[in-house]
């Protein structure tokens, strides 16, 4: 059984899923997965909203939640790639696909960055173009320049 609540945040209202033991999607606006699930906030959502409370205060730069990822071999080597970027830092799918040890993979990146299951928490955010500018992001470009403004200001907006 997954259980999934709906909170209002900063950027906007999100959904998030766990599946008894870890989280498993994070999406923005009224997601409703393609599985079997039931509105219950449970206390790992709490935690993981808490968590993301942090994050938006600026009083958290990484997230000690349990994950679970679906996804294939690559998808998932990109993902725990991601998740190694530090906090107000970007780097470009070329560099996400040397990392992974496949230097010609950039676009295949790009793909696996836009289906990352669990945005924020595996800051896709954080991966920009080759030449700085911002591009492709599911929540879209907006929510992806107020996340990488709130991790490289000192003020809020």
């Amino acid at each position: 059984m997954y259980n999934v609540f709906y909170y209002d945040t900063l950027v906007g209202k999100i959904t998030i899923v766990e599946n008894g033991n870890s989280i498993t999607h994070l999406k923005f606006g009224e997601y409703i997965p393609d599985l079997h699930f039931k509105i219950n906030e449970t206390r790992l959502l709490k935690i993981c909203r808490k968590q993301l409370e942090e994050y938006f205060k600026r009083k958290r730069k990484n997230f000690d939640l349990p994950l679970s990822l679906e996804g294939t071999e690559f998808q998932l080597k990109v993902w725990k790639a991601l998740q190694e970027i530090p906090y107000g830092q970007t780097c470009s799918y070329k560099d996400i696909a040397k990392k992974i040890n496949n230097p010609k993979a950039s676009r295949a990146v790009g793909m696996a960055n836009n289906k990352n299951p669990i945005s924020i928490i595996i800051p896709c955010h954080r991966v920009i173009g080759s030449k700085g500018n911002l591009v492709g992001y599911r929540g879209g470009l907006d929510i992806k320049e107020k996340l990488l403004y709130l991790e490289k200001s000192r003020r809020l907006y």
